[in-house]
């Protein structure tokens, strides 16, 4: 089965099951066990670290028993916390995988943008109190779209063999107090988006100038980056996959090259 699963990271470590924290993984799992009266298990399409957020993940996992779609949104959802949400189920197609059989991940990342902190939004939004131009930023992010080396975007610690990511489309704008960065690649290095948003809100508030993203892509030294930026502001907002699997995406699908697409099922 593949589900459509959104939740607020805020009182998680985390979406990976860990043996002594709270993590999405787990509650998930402990929810559908109850509803295949076996233990399962589940694979994402891309791990959450702690505090952030997932307007839709999508996971899938093998269960023998024999159940309707409705009885895993519907039970699956009364076994959940209230943070946890399972929004769509669907049977899988062929040899689905959630992580491996996805072409494209898009995140958003929101900045509450004013002089004082939110007292509603301060788990669901970073915070920046400079004035931000969110146009100089925009401007200033789209030398990182193409296939680069993202060195100097990467955790410390990030585990991929390879900096190398093609980046479809990155787009920011405001929106009221809000400044919002919307970005999707084929994958994403450790800590990616929230490196690439902390040197755009470094060049937003003037602290930098509008050629620093070019500089730190042609410099591919993490150590020359900014701030990584809060977990709070981040967003995973959606998966794409081959039409083949049946899991339409149409809010940002149209932006992806044709390339990226591109699918044989044979």
């Amino acid at each position: 089965m593949v589900l459509g699963i959104e939740y607020d990271g805020s009182g998680y470590s985390g979406w990976q099951a860990q043996a002594h924290s709270r993590s999405v993984q787990a509650v998930l799992e402990q929810a559908l066990s109850k509803v295949a009266d076996h233990a399962l298990s589940v694979i994402c399409a891309g791990r959450t670290d702690a505090g952030v957020h997932a307007l839709e993940q999508v996971v899938h996992f093998d269960s023998h028993a024999e159940r309707h779609p409705d009885a895993w949104l519907l039970g699956g959802n009364s076994h959940l916390p209230a943070d946890v949400r399972i929004t769509w189920v669907r049977r899988a197609v062929g040899d689905f995988h959630a992580r491996y059989s996805a072409i494209a991940r898009f995140y958003r990342y929101i900045i509450y943008n004013r002089p004082i902190k939110s007292a509603l939004q301060r788990k669901q939004a970073s915070w920046c109190y400079h004035p931000l131009d969110a146009e100089k930023m925009h401007q200033a992010a789209q030398c990182l779209i193409g296939h680069h080396d993202f060195s100097s975007f990467r955790a410390h610690g990030c585990q991929s063999k390879s900096p190398m990511r093609a980046m479809y489309f990155i787009d920011v704008y405001r929106d009221g107090d809000k400044v919002i960065i919307d970005i999707s690649a084929n994958a994403f290095l450790h800590h990616m988006v929230r490196n690439i948003a902390g040197v755009l809100m470094a060049i937003g508030a003037g602290k930098q100038a509008a050629d620093w993203t070019q500089t730190l892509l042609d410099v591919k030294d993490r150590t020359r980056g900014g701030v990584t930026a809060a977990p709070e502001g981040l967003y995973l907002g959606a998966v794409y996959y081959p039409e083949y699997y049946g899991i339409a995406k149409h809010v940002v699908f149209d932006k992806l090259p044709a390339d990226a697409k591109r699918f044989d099922p044979s």
